[in-house]
């Protein structure tokens, strides 16, 4: 009875936004997400299982000097991605203009997910406590939608380096 009680609670927590599902560890199933990029076009990974691989990782906040790092990181190894059936999308609870602005000021060549209200950070997990905010987490699945990587650091190099690792290893 104790058991089944906390999961009801639990996921009625989940469910109102209080409380995040747990992260998504290697060889997980991703989390079934949604949301609209800077100009409003839906995106769900469910679209892109079965045709590549999706680098999706969460980030704080844009135009902030980790966040530009790793997003203008991503941006010039674009070609190498793409050649390696990789798609690059990027989420922060930042709104779509926010987005937009952050996109032209470094010529990023790749979604980014508005989620301003968590819902997809909440998904996997990774909303900072206490803070409308993503932790700084990537997460590589590959084209089954299975986690075949999570990078969980601060340190925006460290998501660089180890993502494209990772891609190697997926190939």
């Amino acid at each position: 009875m104790i058991p089944s009680l906390l999961r009801s609670v639990a996921g009625s927590l989940l469910l109102a936004g209080m409380l995040s599902a747990a992260v998504p560890q290697v060889g997980d199933r991703a989390p079934s997400i949604a949301g609209p990029d800077q100009d409003g076009k839906p995106w769900t990974l469910a679209a892109e299982t079965g045709k590549s691989a999706v680098l999706l990782y969460f980030y704080p906040k844009d135009d902030t000097p980790g966040c530009t790092k790793e997003a203008c990181g991503l941006r010039d190894r674009m070609g190498d991605l793409q050649k390696d059936g990789v798609k690059v999308v990027g989420v922060s609870f930042d709104s779509a203009e926010s987005h937009q602005r952050f996109r032209a000021k470094y010529s990023l060549n790749f979604p980014l997910l508005v989620d301003t209200e968590g819902k997809i950070a909440d998904a996997f997990g990774v909303r900072m406590p206490d803070k409308p905010m993503a932790r700084r987490v990537s997460f590589l699945i590959d084209k089954v939608g299975k986690v075949a990587h999570v990078t969980d650091s601060r340190d925006a190099q460290v998501h660089l380096d180890e993502m494209k690792e990772a891609i190697r290893k997926l190939h």
